[in-house]
């Protein structure tokens, strides 16, 4: 694929002085990239085999504390050591990053070398394994929105993100005017993407004023998740080139819509869709029907994974296009899983719960893991729900708080059983954290509503 590139390759390009960078990285809990910058002939000397980081980096919070609490990583233990060993396949130049080449590593424990379990790489690789062992391919593609500000991330910090004003001034929905004038950043977005190997397809304005929408190909659910967790970090750093800020909270404004991260999926075996069958009811195969009925029913156990903050839980409001219901239906918006490709061979269902914030990783090994269940399980999948589903109350309801996602969580045995009592025990934690550092804070609604009148 054009940008990505072989060791001998980089080898060339570092001596004609094109490349002189390498960004060594790790996927965080939060989805973000962690790392070093290495000079390319440190990493052909030898961090292109292994290099290493703080253990901290996978037990911090989004404003990168160290909460007590992780069996994994504390001060008892001191702080040691992982390993990173890059994922050769993954390496890559960076357009925007003038004479820079990226890659992504696996995390291993420094003593034993295995796989750190609650990596997000690794969780995520334990799934597809458990899939191959049932003779299927999951191919996934995640749908990135996110808001572009007037002003740079630097000014709106300084103002303590207030007064926010988006880049355009009315809802931008597949507006080709308006998202013209945003080209500066989108063009070079989407083709500094393409040339670092991304396979982008479009992009789109969104329902709300300076929303944006980006699309990346189908692909093998490893290969989706990079790419979201790249296309990401490329429309920060791009956005913030040109002097713009972007970002991928859910719910900025209470009167605005939120930032959806929507997830579609479909099994494949020796190159073609196993969840189409032109019998089926809607094309549908019974194995799509097992899978889906799966994602459903699990829905509420692995919530966490698909909303991981407080904020997250701010964009499930009736109208808003988010979902606030767990049902299917046929390319309905108002559900929470909505069948896409009706009778065709590109027949898949996608997941509408996800926030913008999501971890890509988190969010495919857990439908992955229901779906699996629903598999093994042979759930039988209930009728499509029909209409306007904000309004059906015989429909189960998406998690509406962290803190009841939380306790649904943590009490999942299916859960537990995919991934290990380690793994649920760690972002358990990680998410309790959240909530008790919300639960310390005093907002400035309560100061507005309260000061006097209280």
């Amino acid at each position: 694929m054009k940008g990505l590139l072989s060791l001998e390759e980089l080898k060339t390009a570092a001596a004609a002085d094109e490349i002189d960078t390498v960004l060594v990285c790790l996927v965080d809990m939060q989805g973000r990239l962690m790392g070093k910058r290495f000079h390319v002939s440190n990493f052909l000397e030898s961090a292109w085999e292994e290099t290493h980081c703080c253990n901290y980096l996978l037990a911090t919070d989004l404003e990168m504390g160290t909460p007590d609490g992780y069996a994994s990583s504390s001060w008892e233990t001191g702080y040691g050591d992982y390993i990173m060993k890059p994922d050769l396949s993954t390496l890559r130049t960076l357009p925007w990053l003038e004479g820079t080449a990226l890659v992504l590593c696996d995390i291993l424990d420094h003593h034993t070398h295995k796989a750190v379990p609650h990596s997000p790489r690794a969780v995520l690789k334990r799934q597809i394994e458990r899939l191959q062992s049932l003779g299927y391919t999951a191919m996934m593609a995640t749908e990135l929105e996110f808001f572009l500000f007037r002003e740079s991330l630097d000014e709106l910090r300084r103002r303590h993100y207030m007064d926010l004003e988006p880049i355009s001034d009315y809802n931008e929905d597949y507006h080709i005017l308006q998202t013209t004038k945003e080209e500066p950043v989108m063009r070079r977005l989407r083709n500094a993407l393409y040339k670092a190997g991304v396979p982008i397809e479009n992009s789109k304005g969104e329902a709300e004023s300076g929303q944006e929408e980006l699309n990346i190909r189908y692909s093998e659910a490893l290969s989706c998740a990079d790419h979201h967790s790249l296309a990401k970090h490329a429309t920060k750093e791009i956005a913030w080139q040109q002097g713009h800020a972007a970002t991928f909270i859910p719910k900025w404004h209470a009167d605005r819509v939120g930032s959806a991260s929507h997830v579609h999926m479909s099994l494949w075996k020796d190159g073609s869709n196993v969840f189409h069958d032109p019998q089926g009811q809607y094309g549908m195969s019974g194995l799509m029907r097992h899978f889906m009925a799966g994602i459903i029913h699990y829905a509420p156990e692995y919530t966490v994974f698909l909303a991981p903050y407080i904020n997250s839980y701010k964009r499930f409001m009736k109208g808003t296009f988010a979902p606030t219901k767990t049902a299917w239906s046929v390319d309905n918006r108002t559900a929470g899983f909505r069948l896409c490709g009706e009778s065709t061979k590109a027949v898949r269902v996608e997941c509408r719960i996800p926030g913008s914030d999501v971890n890509p990783y988190l969010a495919q090994a857990a439908l992955l893991a229901a779906g699996i269940k629903g598999i093994e399980d042979k759930l039988e999948l209930a009728d499509a729900a029909t209409g306007d589903l904000y309004n059906d109350d015989s429909v189960a309801e998406i998690p509406s708080t962290l803190r009841s996602a939380i306790e649904c969580f943590k009490n999942s045995t299916m859960l537990t059983e995919a991934m290990g009592e380690e793994v649920i025990a760690h972002y358990t934690h990680c998410a309790e954290w959240e909530q008790e550092t919300f639960d310390r804070a005093v907002t400035q609604w309560e100061v507005a509503r309260g000061f006097e009148r209280a």
